[in-house]
């Protein structure tokens, strides 16, 4: 089978979980004997993790509606000839490639009609949905809002494969009404997250703790910045992560006003080391206040055998469960809680203990390549 696959961002020009989980799909795809392109923007990441190299037939054509983590306003004429501009690439690949199928991923801020282009053509599609830009998108297609579209058009064309139930949830709030729907759970890449090599938590407990993934208000880091103050001096917070430069200028001026300067690192490090920085934390915060689309950082942390503070909005919630494979607290209770919530854990080994060992049962269970494979049964008609 011939696959065209379609997003707004690729790795290693890439933000976040959403995009590495289309890679992996391309990956699995190919080595299951399908030929798959990918078709994305011309966006580029300033940082590139090397150890993710340029995949084959990728294609940086795209142009797309966001700047700089915003999505500034366009004229008329400017809108018009970014759809243009991407009808006419669509069509070249189409008619070039000649694919079986269409596999739709990241839509946010790209040109919805694209997918309505492919539906009139009578390609059979499948849009893989790990973030609510069936929320978002029409709001910020300028072409989409201009012709005052409804969102309901997307519904009959294509197959819908949503990441999580509260997805599907808020889809269907806002008004979503496809029969044509599955939800299927994305999971951890095995090879590298290996639950059977976990960590054990160290008996001594060092109050190392981490903040690991996309740098974004909504995620919650000001607050582990601000439960850093709650806690003994000796008590650090490593941010690893890359993502929206402003917020990351807030916390730093947020790190400097409560003078946590010596406390509080901001990096960004090659994927091929996450296991050994999960493994090296006494816990993993996990502290969101959106409702997460579903959340694969606190899996990644649990199959190293790191414990997870989390507060359990949205997706996460569907696989957190306090006391079993992570301490919850609540996120309006604020920095004190999930204060609260890390001194609990430095205080109870016996519960650290349990909560890496839940914690490595619950990663066991959300697979990566049974994702893929999901994915793939939904593109070719199955499921």
């Amino acid at each position: 089978m011939r696959i065209l696959t379609v997003g707004n961002l690729y790795p290693p020009h890439h933000l976040g979980g959403y995009e590495l989980m289309w890679r992996s799909a391309v990956a699995h795809h190919r080595a299951v004997g399908h030929t798959v392109r990918v078709l994305t923007t011309d966006w580029r990441e300033r940082y590139v993790d090397a150890s993710t190299p340029e995949d084959p037939d990728v294609h940086r054509e795209l142009r797309w509606y966001w700047h700089d983590h915003d999505f500034p306003r366009m004229g008329p004429l400017s809108r018009r000839s970014l759809e243009r501009h991407n009808a006419s690439v669509l069509d070249r690949h189409l008619s070039a490639f000649r694919p079986d199928a269409v596999g739709w991923w990241a839509m946010g801020g790209m040109s919805l009609s694209m997918i309505e282009r492919v539906h009139r053509a009578g390609l059979p599609a499948t849009a893989v949905v790990v973030d609510d830009w069936l929320l978002y998108g029409p709001k910020v297609d300028g072409w989409w809002r201009l012709l005052r579209r409804d969102k309901r058009r997307l519904e009959g064309a294509c197959r819908w494969l949503f990441a999580s139930e509260t997805l599907l949830a808020r889809a269907r709030e806002a008004g979503f009404d496809s029969a044509d729907v599955r939800v299927v759970h994305p999971g951890i890449d095995s090879g590298l997250f290996d639950c059977a090599r976990g960590s054990h938590p160290r008996a001594d407990w060092r109050w190392r703790l981490l903040y690991c993934g996309r740098i974004d208000e909504r995620k919650g880091i000001d607050i582990a910045v601000q439960a850093l103050a709650h806690l003994p001096t000796e008590a650090t917070l490593r941010i690893v992560g890359g993502g929206d430069e402003r917020h990351v200028g807030e916390l730093r001026a947020l790190i400097d006003r409560l003078g946590l300067s010596a406390r509080v690192t901001l990096e960004r490090r090659p994927r091929a080391d996450l296991p050994r920085i999960y493994a090296d934390s006494d816990a993993l915060l996990f502290p969101v206040r959106w409702l997460e689309p579903f959340g694969l950082v606190p899996l990644e942390g649990m199959a190293c055998g790191t414990p997870v503070i989390a507060t359990g909005r949205g997706g996460s919630g569907e696989y957190l469960r306090d006391g079993e494979n992570c301490l919850l607290f609540d996120v309006e209770d604020g920095p004190a809680a999930l204060a609260g919530a890390v001194r609990r854990l430095a205080q109870e080994p016996g519960l650290r203990k349990r909560l890496a060992a839940g914690g490595r049962v619950t990663a066991g269970r959300f697979s990566e390549a049974a994702f893929n494979g999901a994915v793939l049964d939904t593109l070719a008609g199955g499921g």
